[in-house]
């Protein structure tokens, strides 16, 4: 398989849903072929002198078991939360490194971690949600299909977005089920995370290439709008989803649906502003001038928040398997496969700084607590950073 534009396995399993649905692994998109090399990456760009006087510093370090499922951190204020693919959680001082708590709960995650910083939650392996609050399970609710996408804990709720979209609301107090809702679509569905989050008073639901626009008391559909539309002459050309990790500045909520394009929406009216043809399977970040992301090729690419014309491309670290970026000040992050943070002004994406985790891959987007940046890696390392 060729590794130039990490195009998707073509591997399928059957799925445990109410028909018959078929998953694409994108779990498997940096997987070798045995007779194709995969493309060298350039040599990385030399820092200059100024950018070698403000370096990413590591304040503090911390351990969870390995994490080779999709999994994502989850920060707020001062408080960082993280899952082991075993099933370590973990609520982070992120000011220290130290825990505030850690609870093993004795069965492998498959998606999460969601939280509000009181209640958190995660999906097992075998369609479990558990919710834990101050350290204790409080709940158990077992969903009937796989779920990939961390849950969204908000407003005293636990909001689930399962394999074969179907968005469901459970009591954050009891696990009791208020509602669900679901749509039919494309007969593959990513083994990936996926959209799910929260504008204002609304739930916006990524389903089958749209953001839907959802009534969170009783899920009832506000409001839709296209993303990225089917094509192909086959069901895995056809594969079109939103992918977690959005650029969201107030009501205008930029996303980017797998290998197809990069849309922003108006998400009070769920109008769309605009699309621009992209292909990429990471999720985007951005502030109120440009919205960023990362193709499979690892090249860069930054649009205009306003009507999506390119502002810059970069390919210095093109091929070294990205990261989705988190933007931070006036620059940008994004990790990659060989364990490297890479520090990125946001202006023309030319490298600013650069530092050393473990030497394993970076698990998922970096997220910013308590003015510190906190990454995770494969083999299960936290590492808290600052910018001297």
């Amino acid at each position: 398989m060729s590794q130039q534009v990490r195009q998707p396995v073509r591997q399928f399993a059957p799925a445990r849903v109410r028909r018959l649905i078929l998953w694409l692994s994108v779990s498997l998109l940096t997987a070798c072929s045995s007779t194709v090399d995969k493309p060298k990456p350039p040599e990385l760009p030399v820092l200059s002198a100024a950018s070698a006087s403000s370096p990413l510093t590591r304040v503090w370090s911390n351990r969870v078991g390995a994490i080779d499922t999709p999994l994502s951190l989850w920060a707020k204020d001062s408080q960082v939360a993280v899952a082991s693919s075993d099933g370590l959680l973990a609520l982070i001082d992120a000011t220290s490194g130290r825990d505030i708590w850690r609870l093993a709960l004795n069965t492998p995650v498959q998606a999460g971690v969601g939280g509000d910083g009181s209640r958190f939650a995660v999906v097992t392996q075998s369609n479990e949600v558990i919710a834990v609050h101050a350290g204790q399970v409080i709940w158990r609710y077992r969903l009937s299909a796989s779920t990939y996408t961390a849950p969204l804990v908000a407003g005293g709720r636990v909001f689930v977005l399962t394999a074969d979209r179907m968005v469901i609301a459970l009591d954050g107090a009891t696990g009791q089920r208020l509602w669900s809702q679901q749509r039919t679509g494309d007969p593959l569905v990513l083994k990936q995370a996926g959209l799910l989050m929260a504008v204002g008073d609304t739930l916006v639901a990524g389903m089958s290439g749209r953001l839907v626009g959802l009534n969170p008391n009783n899920g009832s559909t506000r409001w839709e709008s296209v993303v990225g539309a089917s094509r192909g002459t086959n069901e895995v050309e056809r594969l079109v989803d939103i992918v977690a990790g959005v650029s969201r500045q107030g009501g205008s909520v930029c996303a980017r649906s797998f290998q197809t394009a990069v849309s922003c929406v108006d998400a009070v009216k769920g109008v769309t502003l605009w699309t621009r043809p992209s292909i990429g399977h990471q999720g985007l970040d951005g502030n109120e001038a440009q919205v960023i992301g990362t193709e499979s090729d690892s090249k860069m690419v930054a649009w205009s928040r306003a009507n999506g014309q390119p502002a810059w491309t970069s390919d210095a670290l093109r091929f070294r398997g990205l990261t989705a970026p988190l933007v931070w000040g006036n620059s940008f992050v994004v990790g990659d496969e060989a364990g490297l943070l890479h520090r990125l002004s946001i202006l023309d994406g030319q490298t600013l700084s650069r530092s050393n985790t473990d030497g394993s891959a970076i698990a998922a987007r970096p997220v910013a607590a308590a003015g510190l940046l906190v990454v995770a890696t494969r083999s299960g390392g936290l590492y808290g950073y600052r910018l001297d």
